[in-house]
């Protein structure tokens, strides 16, 4: 037997104990009158004389740490990402619940009931009048509880990270204030949050390889959504002229330190304005979120300085110019000339050739959040064109430390040109590409009825996050990524024998 089935053995052992005693091994309600925050907070800067007259608490929470002295002992309870102490005497405590302070192992989880005081070094403690067993952990805890090195453990049990590694914790925490900011700044623009398909019979909204599933009863195959972009249009052709959503998109692609195939997006679409008004948007609504989940517009990532307070602007052209490296820098006029594009890109277009460069010689070099406008047609099918530049579309990205987190654009909502834009991706799948858009002929229907001049703008919301963390990984701001799957654990043919 392994050390860590015989100390799983222990631990059912234990659980047997304390059902002699009388309590269950998997308790029920436990009606606390304060969190461990909530504690810290208000009683953490009195001193012991202004703990009197007594003040009684009921506390819950995981055991961090466990000091037994003979007839008195000190443990810890871990909860809400904090920790107090408590303080276990058996003359002020019933007998079986002294007895049980002798079963317990760390990680389980108990409820105490008593008074604060100060212990003679000064801990904030709780003298316990009387124990309640609530959870038995029937695994180790992560030594120490200093987190966990092995990133694996780490992202497959997340639970662990959570419990081991404040930092951690603090993140998602973070996510949390980060997607309530963006929708209270929305809101308060008169932005109204819907709900779209995730199953969809077409996808389309972004250029992406999707994931397929099958509906038995309509025997009909549907995709999983890699975007929500054609059905928001179709709400603002409907007459709601504000609409977001914070949606799960599946994509069929690789997994990276920037890419999960499942992540999260918020998509938001304005009538009756372009993408420079959304550039205006964006520079506002970033500089709020950044201020709202870390109090300031300048956050730190991976040793960068990023300040979310204002946002440069630069051609997709002028960037190219601007971060041009080996050889003679070109100029402007050069970077338009489709002949000189072909010249220094493989791609089958000049467009194509001018976002090829742009991600070779400049993506990787906007540290700072800078707004990238300005892409050519042949790589932006949904976005209306440039007037004085046909060859040019109204769009924009945001690009920080290397990563697009937005995307953006003026609508095209001329169903005449929509159709172009269709027929032209129908040729590139033909010619092979699986991330071409497909023929979309509700959303053509509904250009028909006429959809009023839009913008539309898409944020990752996990790569916002991992600016706002300094998270390495997009895998460090999503609680549960994908992994491959793990061999079998046997643990349930531990449990069935147990049960035995």
């Amino acid at each position: 037997m392994s050390q860590e089935q015989e100390l799983f053995q222990q631990r059912l052992e234990g659980i047997r104990q304390i059902e002699a005693l009388g309590y269950r091994p998997y308790g029920r309600r436990f009606d606390f009158t304060h969190t461990v925050e909530e504690i810290r907070a208000g009683y953490g800067s009195k001193s012991a004389a202004e703990l009197e007259p007594r003040v009684t608490v009921k506390i819950c929470g995981r055991l961090h740490t466990i000091r037994r002295m003979g007839k008195a002992g000190f443990a810890h309870l871990a909860s809400g990402g904090e920790r107090l102490q408590i303080y276990v005497r058996q003359d002020c405590v019933p007998e079986r619940d002294f007895r049980l302070f002798e079963l317990l192992d760390l990680g389980d989880i108990v409820g105490a009931e008593g008074y604060l005081f100060r212990t003679r070094t000064g801990e904030l403690s709780v003298h316990v009048e009387r124990l309640e067993f609530l959870a038995k952990t029937l695994l180790t805890m992560p030594e120490k509880w200093h987190g966990l090195e092995d990133v694996e453990i780490r992202y497959r049990q997340r639970y662990l990270d959570l419990l081991a590694a404040p930092e951690a914790r603090q993140v998602f925490l973070t996510r949390s204030r980060i997607i309530a900011s963006l929708r209270r700044r929305l809101e308060a623009r008169g932005f109204v949050e819907v709900e779209t398909p995730m199953m969809q019979p077409l996808y389309g909204g972004a250029t992406a390889r999707p994931f397929l599933t099958h509906h038995n009863t309509l025997d009909l195959d549907l995709y999983l959504r890699i975007a929500p972009e054609l059905y928001l249009k179709r709400l603002v052709v409907g007459g709601l002229d504000r609409v977001y959503e914070i949606n799960r998109n599946f994509r069929n692609e690789g997994i990276s330190t920037q890419h999960n195939p499942e992540f999260t997006m918020l998509e938001f679409y304005q009538a009756y304005t372009d993408y420079r008004g959304l550039m205006d948007l964006s520079e506002e609504l970033l500089r709020e979120v950044a201020v709202d989940a870390t109090g300031s517009a300048e956050v730190t990532y991976q040793g960068h300085k990023l300040d979310f307070g204002r946002l440069p602007r630069l051609s997709m052209r002028e960037a190219v110019v601007e971060f041009w490296q080996g050889g003679e820098r070109p100029t402007l006029e050069q970077v338009k000339d489709p002949e000189w594009l072909k010249w220094h890109s493989t791609k089958a277009t000049p467009g194509e050739a001018l976002v090829d460069l742009f991600e070779r010689v400049a993506e990787e070099r906007l540290i700072q959040p800078t707004l990238i406008y300005d892409f050519p047609v042949e790589t932006s099918p949904l976005s209306k064109n440039k007037p004085e530049d046909p060859g040019l579309v109204e769009r924009f990205e945001i690009i920080a430390a290397g990563m697009e987190i937005a995307n953006a654009y003026t609508e095209l909502n001329d169903p005449l040109e929509q159709r172009r834009r269709f027929d032209a991706q129908l040729a590139l799948r033909e010619a092979g590409d699986e991330e071409a858009h497909q023929m979309d002929e509700d959303f053509l229907r509904a250009l028909c009825h006429g959809m009023p001049p839009t913008g539309g703008e898409g944020i990752g919301i996990d790569r916002l996050v991992m600016l706002l963390t300094d998270s390495r990984s997009i895998r460090d701001v999503i609680l549960f990524p994908l992994l491959r799957p793990e061999g079998p654990l046997g643990l349930a043919d531990r449990l069935r024998e147990a049960d035995s």
